[in-house]
C-alpha cells in the first residue's frame, strides 16, 4: 500500500445546487443542454456551469448514480453539482464517487435521498496530478474491458429471449392435418371485471382486489399495492370471485407499449381474489377440446400478441375489447394429448432459457462486483499496475 496522505472528499471538490425544474425548462429553448437522471432533457437559453462538472442523483430512484457533463450546461434539481477543485482531475473524482457506497448515506423510505453533507466527509486520497492521471488511465482501460464483457453478456441475454420468442412462435403457429383453427369465441367465453368502488376499500382483510398491476409481465404479484375489501364481498360479488386455475388477462396499458395483454393462471393462494374492471377472465367451453394450459401459453405467443395489440384503441391509453378479442383465431392440435405435449415442450424451453438468463445475470453481477473491488483497491493506493480484464 502506498503511503498516501488522506483528507476528506470535501477537500477536493465544491458542491453546487440546482433550482431547475421541469416546468422551468418546458417553454424555454436555446443552445445549452439540461440533463436529468436519465440523461439529456432539452436545450435551453441559459446554463448554470461554465466548466465541465459531475452530477450525482440525490432524490428518487437511482440515488448516487454519477454522470459527467460538458461545460455550459445544467442539471435538474433532483441532482447535485460536484465541481472538482483546480488541482483535481474530474475523472479521478468521478471514479471515486462511483466507488462510494451511497446506500449507506440513504435517508427516506418512500422517496430516497442522499445529502452532500453526509458523504462529503468520506475518506479521500490527496494525491498529485500525475498519480491521479495514472490511476484514471488504468481504470479507463480496465473498465473499457469490463464494459465490453458486459455488453457481450447483455447481447447474449437478448439473443436468448429472441430465441425463446422464435421457438414459441414455431410451436404455436403449426397448421394442417391434426390441427384446428377457430376463433376464441368458438372455444371460450369471457367475463369482464367489476368496477368496485374505492369508498369500500378497507385496510386489511382476506379479500383482495386483483388489479392490473398485479399481473405485471405475466407474473402474479399480490404484494404490488394491495387493495382489500370486506370479506362479505366474496359472497355479495361471488360471480367475480376468482378460483385456482382461472385464466385472466389485463386489458389496458400504454399506447405504443406492450404493458398490457398480460395473461396469468391463478395459482393456489391464501386470499380470496375479486376480479377488477379492465381485467378479463377467460374460460374454456370444453376442456376435452382445448386444454387451459395450452391456451394460456398460446395467449403468450408473439404471433397472438401481435394480433392482439393491433386491436387496441385509444390515443394515450391503449384499451382492448373482450368482444374483439373473441374474434381472434387460435389454432391447436385436435388431440388433447398432443396439446399437452406442446405445453411440455414450451415448459422445457422456458426452463432452459430461464437457466441461461440466470447464468448471464450472475455474470453481470460478478462484473459489477469486480468494478467495485477495483475502485476500492484504486483509492486505497493499491492499484500500481494495469490490471485489465481479459
Amino acid at each position: 500500500m502506498k503511503n498516501w496522505k488522506y483528507g476528506i472528499f470535501d477537500d477536493a471538490v465544491d458542491k453546487g445546487s440546482s433550482n431547475i425544474s421541469l416546468n422551468k425548462i418546458q417553454e424555454d429553448n436555446g443552445e445549452y443542454p439540461v440533463f436529468g437522471a436519465k440523461g439529456f432533457m432539452k436545450n435551453v437559453s441559459f446554463f448554470q456551469q461554465e466548466k465541465e462538472y459531475l452530477g450525482v442523483i440525490k432524490d428518487g430512484a437511482g440515488i448516487g448514480r454519477v454522470s459527467k457533463h460538458p461545460a455550459k450546461s445544467s442539471i435538474l434539481a433532483t441532482m447535485q453539482y460536484i465541481i472538482p477543485k483546480e488541482e483535481y482531475n474530474i475523472d479521478f473524482i468521478r471514479y471515486f464517487l462511483e466507488g462510494l457506497d451511497f446506500e449507506s448515506y440513504r435517508t427516506g423510505s418512500t422517496i430516497p435521498h442522499i445529502y452532500y453533507k453526509d458523504y462529503k466527509k468520506a475518506k479521500f486520497p490527496l494525491v498529485g496530478d500525475s498519480e491521479q492521471k495514472q490511476i484514471v488511465a488504468i481504470l479507463d482501460q480496465t473498465f473499457t474491458a469490463i464494459d465490453q464483457a458486459k455488453a457481450n453478456i447483455e447481447k447474449n441475454i437478448v439473443n436468448a429471449k429472441e430465441l425463446f420468442q422464435s421457438k414459441l412462435n414455431d410451436i404455436f403457429s403449426q397448421k394442417g392435418d391434426g390441427w384446428e383453427e377457430k376463433s376464441l369465441g368458438e372455444v371460450c367465453y369471457v367475463l369482464n371485471g367489476y368496477a368496485f368502488k374505492s369508498k369500500d376499500v378497507i385496510e386489511e382483510s382476506n379479500t383482495q382486489l386483483l388489479r392490473m398491476g398485479n399481473l405485471y409481465k405475466n407474473i402474479l404479484n399480490l404484494d404490488r399495492k394491495p387493495v382489500f375489501y370486506p370479506d362479505s364481498f366474496n359472497k355479495n360479488h361471488k360471480d367475480y370471485l376468482l378460483k385456482e386455475g382461472d385464466l385472466i388477462m389485463s386489458l389496458t396499458g400504454t399506447v405504443d407499449k406492450t404493458d398490457y395483454g398480460y395473461t396469468v393462471k391463478i395459482p393456489k393462494i391464501d386470499v380470496d381474489l375479486l376480479l377488477n374492471q379492465r381485467i378479463m377472465k377467460i374460460e374454456v367451453h370444453d376442456s376435452n377440446i382445448l386444454n387451459k394450459d395450452y391456451l394460456k401459453n398460446y395467449l403468450l405467443s408473439p404471433d397472438f400478441l401481435s394480433r392482439l395489440y393491433d386491436t387496441a384503441s385509444g390515443t394515450r391509453q391503449a384499451n382492448l375489447s373482450s368482444r374483439t378479442i373473441l374474434t381472434l383465431k387460435v389454432n391447436y392440435p385436435q388431440q388433447i394429448d398432443k396439446q399437452l405435449q406442446v405445453v411440455n415442450q414450451f415448459n422445457q424451453l422456458r426452463k432452459h432459457i430461464f437457466k441461461l438468463e440466470n447464468q448471464y445475470s450472475k455474470k453481470l453481477k460478478n462484473l459489477e462486483d469486480l468494478k467495485k473491488a477495483i475502485l476500492q483497491k484504486a483509492f486505497a493506493g493499491e492499484l500500481t499496475e494495469k490490471e485489465v480484464v481479459a
